[in-house]
């Protein structure tokens, strides 16, 4: 235990997103090193560029500010923040603590959302790209698996009740589908982010107009160049003080539908671990609960639901937080944003990497499968059979009562006895069906009633899923081993 002064991490809360769950990379894409170091770059582009532009700024100022950009003194940040109320005027001082000669120059001419915004916009572009090849990743092993299976039929449920026969390999293309959705979704929403750029305090430039003597022209390549180093190719041509927090809902609108495709998909195979069909890797340490040690809870699955729920109502913040901007902004975005736009993120990117486990280990039952199969088949191969009936020369009125009653009497045993559906021994049984009993084996192959299930899945695989995969083929190799 930590003795009197000490700091016991211990004692204190910790979000499980960071402690627990979410990956090194989207935990330091949101860190406050990540955070304060690209402020500091953002104050290096503003004075590059203002200096190419013919500002008094040495190339000394430039070269000591670079020399910089990683050396921070958080604990002087801290007390400078605790004395002055104001983060980034706590970082401008403590930057220019260490680079004395430019001091002068950092942040001239910005406003505080200069380094706040674009630098919640850069976060925001560096974090899909790391949620991106995971996506992809997840989809590629789907893929693997629905190629694989596509042929193997299975009991298809419409109102989780027994319906027509499809297959493992189609139903698993569900879910690549949703998810190939939210792979053009993230894309989409990257690719419209846009730099806030260099607008001043209210949005209107006018303090960077004043430093350039009325050179509006001056004033606009400013802009142009600092969104161009910091890696857009473009900003924002309109912004109060802040970027429109429409923008924040378009962020958390894909995610959050992210988190409703991997919730469905979740749900399913806790599901179909319910049937003994499907279920999710299984460590052979791993104990399923501490009164029954039979048991194999789906943990990843239920996970990836319990994290997704949250993911899913996060949009809620962004929607409210754009409702109440008034003007050119309010201060009550911030608190606001610094947890949501986070959690977002680090959520998103915990359940991809469950899903990736998932996906990398799912164990299929046959056997089980096919006894299924045989329970429900009977009775949907009552068509195949009547029209057999009619072709050998039988009566399809008859046909259809024979079979009413016999399918009817097998379902009591089903539902009142327990016992195994039997309709196909009745039939047998049966001297009417007696012209067809050479047949029915090959009326009964599930095969026959899966309809066009496996040539859609090599011609979705073919023609949508993996194309669509191609620009994150570098990114594909490795297995995700969760730590808890």
């Amino acid at each position: 235990m930590a003795g009197p002064g000490e700091e016991d991490v211990m004692a204190r809360y910790r979000s499980p997103l960071v402690s627990r769950y979410a990956s090194a990379e989207m935990a330091y894409n949101f860190s406050e090193r990540k955070k304060f170091g690209t402020w500091r770059r953002l104050w290096l582009y503003l004075a590059q560029a203002e200096k190419s532009l013919g500002l008094p700024i040495t190339d000394e100022q430039i070269k000591e500010m670079e020399a910089n950009l990683d050396n921070i003194d958080f604990k002087m940040a801290a007390e400078e923040e605790k004395k002055l109320r104001h983060d980034v005027m706590a970082h401008v001082h403590t930057f220019a603590h260490c680079c004395p000669k430019a001091a002068a120059i950092i942040h001239l001419g910005a406003t505080s959302c200069y380094v706040g915004d674009n630098t919640d916009l850069i976060v925001l572009r560096d974090g899909f790209n790391l949620l991106l090849p995971k996506l992809a990743r997840v989809i590629s092993r789907l893929a693997d698996f629905a190629e694989k299976y596509a042929d193997m039929p299975a009991l298809g449920f419409t109102h989780y009740q027994p319906a027509q026969l499809t297959t493992v390999g189609k139903r698993c293309c569900l879910w690549i589908q949703d998810l190939c959705m939210d792979l053009q979704n993230l894309e989409r929403a990257r690719d419209d982010l846009r730099f806030r750029g260099v607008k001043g305090t209210t949005g209107t430039q006018a303090s960077f107009l004043q430093l350039f003597e009325g050179d509006h022209s001056k004033v606009e390549e400013l802009d142009r160049l600092v969104t161009a180093k910091a890696g857009f190719k473009r900003a924002y041509m309109v912004t109060g003080q802040t970027y429109s927090r429409k923008v924040d809902i378009g962020v958390l609108s894909v995610l959050a539908s992210l988190g409703a495709s991997i919730h469905k998909i979740c749900t399913d195979i806790r599901l179909l671990a319910n049937l003994k069909e499907i279920e999710e890797p299984f460590e052979k340490d791993q104990i399923g609960s501490s009164a029954m040690p039979y048991k194999r809870n789906p943990m990843r699955s239920e996970r990836c639901c319990s994290l997704a729920r949250h993911l899913m109502t996060l949009v809620m913040d962004p929607l409210q937080t754009a409702s109440v901007q008034w003007f050119e902004r309010t201060l009550d975005d911030s608190a606001n944003r610094r947890v949501c736009l986070a959690e977002a993120f680090l959520t998103a990117d915990i359940i991809l990497s469950t899903l990736q486990n998932i996906s990398e280990g799912l164990v299929v039952y046959p056997k089980v499968i096919e006894r299924r199969i045989r329970q429900e088949l009977p009775f949907m191969a009552t068509e195949n059979i009547i029209m057999a009936m009619v072709k050998a020369g039988g009566n399809r009125q008859d046909c259809h009562e024979k079979i009413r009653v016999l399918s009817q009497q097998a379902a009591a045993v089903v539902k009142q006895e327990g016992g195994d559906n039997d309709f196909i021994a009745r039939v047998r049984a049966d001297p009417y069906f007696s012209p067809i009993h050479k047949q029915l084996e090959s009326l009964l192959d599930p095969s026959s009633f899966t309809g066009r299930a496996p040539q859609q899945v090599a011609k979705f695989l073919k023609e949508e899923v993996r194309p669509a995969l191609i620009p994150y083929q570098s990114s594909m190799d490795g297995k995700i081993e969760l730590a808890l």
